[in-house]
């Protein structure tokens, strides 16, 4: 009886392998009329003023119409209370993101957002936003042109 349970124990995880190393092997060639892909490692990237990189993966973020954005926030980086025209979209996808409300800077009011969520920017709301203790990896949508008017209260 033990030595069968070994046996099934053996045969399923000789299947498991298996499985992936069919899996790792297949070479299929993907249509590009089909779809178009970035791996992650070649994401190009761009270094902004405020320390944050980004990659304009879609449309552009200056002109009218739709765009997506990866961002990279770096650790202990903060913007300042500020608004944007229209509506934004971010997926927070590694990292804890912290946002806060209100036209008053007041790090101490921010909330997490860990890696999964996703957040709504109202347009015209405005909002701050930062990675205190790491890098916090974000994808934005929204609709151009996406300006960052200040309105932070002295």
């Amino acid at each position: 009886m033990y030595h069968s349970w070994i046996a099934r124990r053996l045969l399923q995880a000789a299947l498991l392998v298996g499985m992936f190393a069919w899996a790792g092997s297949v070479n299929a060639e993907l249509d590009p009329k089909a779809l178009a892909y970035i791996p992650f490692d070649q994401v190009k990237w761009t270094n902004n003023a405020n320390g944050s990189k980004q990659s304009v993966v879609v449309g552009d973020p200056e002109k009218p119409g739709l765009y997506v954005v990866l961002y990279i926030w770096p650790a202990q980086n903060m913007s300042r209370p500020h608004f944007h025209p229209n509506d934004r979209f971010i997926t927070v996808i590694k990292g804890t993101w912290w946002v806060g409300t209100g036209s008053k800077y007041d790090p101490a009011s921010t909330v997490p957002m860990p890696a999964g969520t996703f957040v709504t920017h109202f347009g015209k709301q405005i909002h701050y936003d930062c990675a205190k203790d790491e890098d916090v990896y974000l994808q934005i949508v929204g609709m151009g042109p996406g300006t960052s008017t200040p309105a932070e209260t002295k």
